[in-house]
Parts: structure tokens; C-alpha cells; sequence
């Protein structure tokens, strides 16, 4: 643990949180893709399976049992409490086109060919993706709400924090993960254009847009 790992998960709780309220306050979910909100739950469900195999600590075990219960709250919400308020007409992304590479890359190149393992580098993989149905509906529907961008933001920069985490522990640690470290800098890729719009129209009062990056 180093002060880049704790702020940057503290950065993603806070975009999660930012996220359940905003649907809570508004009663409803629009401007939200359900779809990449799946494959955010798809992502905790695939890592965490060690819940029920290796104890690392009562903080990391806490933080896993919180991203899984909050990302398949969102889900519920989304499809079942609000679900006449989601726009399915623009959340359209197709999903195969993440997931059939992304699992295909997952037994190709992973530490260990081992069920957990294989699961574990799945959602390192699709993690790295899985805000693309998001992006896709802002650049459809041509802008976002304000608290639609500050969740975005946040969870930018704690795919950011992570890089920073990943070089102090290379540092300290002599540590690095090829896959976690090289899914991560593509991450923040796709987040570039998005943070450069937040600072220069989000934190000026003006609405967003955002094209399509890919």
C-alpha cells in the first residue's frame, strides 16, 4: 500500500458513489449506459472471486465486498428501479465487440492457465474498455450532465493514480505487471480527451461533448 493506491481507490469509490446518487437524487438514470455499467459488474465479479479462496486484508477484502455490491446496485437500478428513465435507444454500443476480443486475449496472454487466473486477466482486460459504451452514448446523444463528467473524471483519475501506484511500487518493490500496467495506460488513453473537456468546459460552468475514441 503507498499513498497512490489509497487515493486512487478512494478516487474510484468516489465516482461510484457519485454515480448512485446522482441516480437516487434524479430518480433516474439518464445519460447513464447501462452497458458499461455491466461490464463494470462483470469486471468485479471475474476479480474478486478470490474472496472466497485468499484473505489479503480486512481494507482490501472491505473495499471488494463495497465495488461489488454498489456496481450491482447500479445494474438494478438502471434495468429494474429506474428503468423508464434509461435511454436504451442511445446506449447501442454492441458489447460482443468487446467482449469476444477481450476473452480471446485473456487465454492467450495471461500469468497462468488456471481458472482464476484466466478470470482475474479477463477483467484487467475488460476493465480497460469497459467505459467505451459510456463515451460512445455522450458522443451520440452530444452531451453529458455535469455529474455524469465529474464520475467520468474521477474514474479517469483513478485509473491515472494506479499508473502512478504501478511506477512508485516498480521503484520501491522492484514490482510490475506487464498486464495490469500495459490494460491501465490504455485505460487512461481513452480518457485524454475527456479530461481535457472537463478542465476546459466542466470546470468553466459550460456543457460537454465528447467524440467518439475509437
Amino acid at each position: 500500500m503507498n499513498v497512490f493506491r489509497i487515493l486512487g481507490d478512494v478516487s474510484h469509490l468516489l465516482a461510484i458513489i457519485i454515480l448512485l446518487l446522482k441516480i437516487l437524487k434524479s430518480k433516474s438514470c439518464a445519460g447513464i449506459s447501462g452497458k458499461s455499467q455491466i461490464l463494470f459488474a462483470l469486471v468485479f465479479t471475474t476479480r474478486y472471486l478470490d474472496l472466497f479462496t485468499t484473505f489479503i486484508s480486512v481494507y482490501n477484502t472491505v473495499m471488494k465486498v463495497i465495488f461489488l455490491l454498489c456496481a450491482y446496485v447500479t445494474v438494478y437500478m438502471i434495468y429494474v428501479k429506474f428503468r423508464k428513465t434509461f435511454d436504451s435507444e442511445n446506449d447501442s454500443f454492441r458489447l460482443e465487440f468487446l467482449l469476444v476480443p477481450v476473452t480471446g486475449l485473456a487465454f492467450l496472454e495471461n500469468h497462468s492457465f488456471t481458472p482464476l487466473e484466466i478470470l482475474w486477466t479477463f477483467s484487467i482486460y475488460l476493465e480497460s474498455v469497459a467505459i467505451l459504451p459510456q463515451l460512445f452514448m455522450i458522443s451520440k446523444t452530444g452531451e453529458a450532465e455535469t455529474i455524469t463528467t465529474h464520475y467520468l473524471f474521477f474514474l479517469g483519475l483513478y485509473r491515472a493514480l494506479y499508473i502512478a501506484n504501478w511506477v512508485w511500487r516498480y521503484h520501491t518493490e522492484n514490482f510490475y505487471d506487464q498486464i495490469a500496467v500495459v490494460s491501465g495506460v490504455v485505460q487512461t488513453i481513452f480518457y485524454c480527451d475527456f479530461f481535457y473537456l472537463y478542465v476546459t468546459k466542466v470546470l468553466k460552468g459550460k456543457k460537454l461533448s465528447l467524440p467518439m475514441p475509437v
